[in-house]
């Protein structure tokens, strides 16, 4: 009978080593790896949409350099609109790296004297609200929802310091059938 016990007491603790294990790689994961992040507005649409997860490498950026392109998640600055509710950190594209300079003419983003091709905005959308070039500091990224007309963003809140990125998005993974990379 006492044999009985201490077998299962040790097969107790083994489930509990185990439990206490997973949940310590997955906090690992979470806080050095990838995080799931929710989207929360209409910002990024039609590349992402309210209700949307993805999944953001945190990686990437102590790895490589932030380019134009990239769909980075970012704490929120201090100078973004958003009451007590609004999310801690934001997820828009960045337009431009320190040391560019962005304007819109026309309806359309400018970047170092160049119109950008940006095929990820719904046909149609015009951007605007840089009518003098702005040039982005070294150490910061401008940033922009492809949603241009309900986007709060660089245009609000001016560059983002380089050093609040969390990590670059490059999944959907919610909903199924949306799955896909950015």
């Amino acid at each position: 009978m006492r044999r009985n016990q201490t077998g299962g007491i040790r097969g107790l603790v083994e489930w509990v080593a185990i439990v206490v294990g997973a949940v310590l790689v997955a906090l690992l994961v979470k806080t050095y790896l990838v995080q799931a992040f929710r989207i929360p507005s209409s910002s990024m649409e039609q590349t992402l949409l309210v209700g949307d997860r993805v999944m953001v490498n945190k990686l990437s950026y102590r790895l490589g350099d932030v380019a134009p392109g990239d769909v980075v998640v970012f704490e929120r600055p201090t100078g973004a609109p958003g009451g007590a509710d609004a999310p801690e950190d934001l997820i828009k594209r960045v337009v431009a790296v320190g040391g560019d300079t962005v304007q819109t003419v026309d309806g359309r983003l400018v970047r170092n004297g160049e119109p950008v091709d940006e095929p990820y905005l719904a046909p149609g959308s015009t951007t605007t609200g840089i009518e003098q070039p702005v040039t982005i500091p070294d150490g910061q990224v401008w940033v922009m929802g492809d949603n241009r007309n309900n986007s709060s963003d660089s245009r609000v809140f001016g560059p983002v310091d380089e050093s609040t990125i969390v990590g670059q998005a490059f999944v959907i993974m919610w909903p199924p059938g949306r799955f896909g990379t950015l």
